[in-house]
This record gives C-alpha cells, structure tokens and sequence, in this order.
C-alpha cells in the first residue's frame, strides 16, 4: 500500500492530484491518506509523528511523504529503506 503523508492541508487540490496520480501508475495498489495537515514546513516536527505512525503499518508499506518547506525546487527526491518500508519524499 501506498500511504501519503502532507503538509498540504485539508482545503486544495493536491491530495486528489496526488491520488490521481497513483491511480495511473500504481493501479489497484491501496492508497491511504494518513496525514493532510502534518505541521507545515516543519519536517523535524512531521519526522517524529511519521515515526510514531509507521509502526502500525506492514513492512513493505510505501510512505510518500511531503513536508518541505522548498518543495517544487530543484533539489532531487530521496528514498530511504528502514525496518521493511520505504519512505520517498523530496
């Protein structure tokens, strides 16, 4: 399963946008929204919940994380493997 994890907020089009786009390259794999309105900009704050939370989900789990205070720039998207799960965020 794919669980997504954002700053986005809960108002705006980009958790549907987001879905939309798994549901074309990911068809029929799960996606879960887990966080919308992680606190904004803060990843050291969105780290500790996202640590907290991914315990409750089976390895294998992909979570797609978007807390980023310069989300959009040029800096290149990261992958990182623990305990089974893989976490992509930019």
């Amino acid at each position: 399963m794919i669980v997504l994890f954002t700053d986005f907020g809960l108002h705006g089009p980009y958790t549907g946008q987001m879905k939309a786009v798994l549901h074309q390259m990911a068809p029929g794999i799960p996606a879960i929204d887990l966080f919308s309105d992680a606190p904004v900009g803060n990843p050291k704050a969105s780290a500790y919940l996202l640590a907290a939370y991914a315990e409750w989900f089976p390895a294998g789990t992909v979570f797609l994380c978007v807390v980023d205070p310069g989300v959009g720039g040029t800096r290149p998207s990261v992958i990182v493997e623990a305990d089974g799960r893989l976490y992509v965020g930019p």
